[in-house]
């Protein structure tokens, strides 16, 4: 079950949902919009390996936007933080960004119960198109879980992206054991 624009706003009143900053104008009704952070990343290296901590450069968006283009990965945060400690966050793209050829996560779309950070999204684009900061990019659709959670995410002595952030995260696959 996916909660309604009502029920979002009880559990942010109850505490087990939080989104900072909050404006009431982006609750969908049964979504919450997020919005594109002033940095972006790409990794240094044009050939990544998994096994590898791959690097990136970060920057910042400038005022009249930045060129994004075909074929690089981008990768960017969301302006609002969030917390999620009932239910499993999913991130989708907003209908309007998608039409206008940009993807916002490569296969990361699901949070877990327990998720106490922004966003990092993976960007790519079909053809060059301009984004601003501030721009809503996404949207955020809570589903409830079945059963009692043994243990909520940012509690995991493993959890690779738990630190707090207004930067886009790299991958840390390199971190897993194969």
């Amino acid at each position: 079950m996916i909660l309604s624009d009502k029920l979002i706003l009880q559990e942010i009143e109850k505490g087990t949902i939080i989104i900072e900053p909050f404006d009431p104008a982006c609750l969908g009704t049964n979504s919450y919009d997020v919005h594109l952070g002033k940095y972006l990343a790409t990794y240094r290296n044009r050939v990544l390996d998994a096994k590898q901590h791959n690097e990136i450069d970060h920057f910042e968006i400038p005022k009249e936007g930045f060129l994004l283009q075909p074929n690089t990965l981008y990768l960017g945060v969301t302006v609002e933080y969030t917390e999620t400690h009932r239910h499993v966050p999913f991130l989708e793209g907003k209908s309007s960004t998608g039409r206008l050829g940009i993807d916002i996560h490569a296969t990361a779309g699901k949070g877990d119960v327990g998720f106490c950070n922004t966003w990092t999204l993976e960007i790519s684009v079909t053809q060059p198109v301009r984004i601003y900061a501030g721009m809503p990019i996404g949207q955020l659709i809570y589903f409830v879980v079945e059963g009692e959670i043994k243990t909520l995410y940012n509690t995991k002595a493993n959890a690779k992206y738990s630190k707090p952030t207004t930067r886009p995260v790299e991958s840390m696959m390199w971190k897993n054991s194969f």
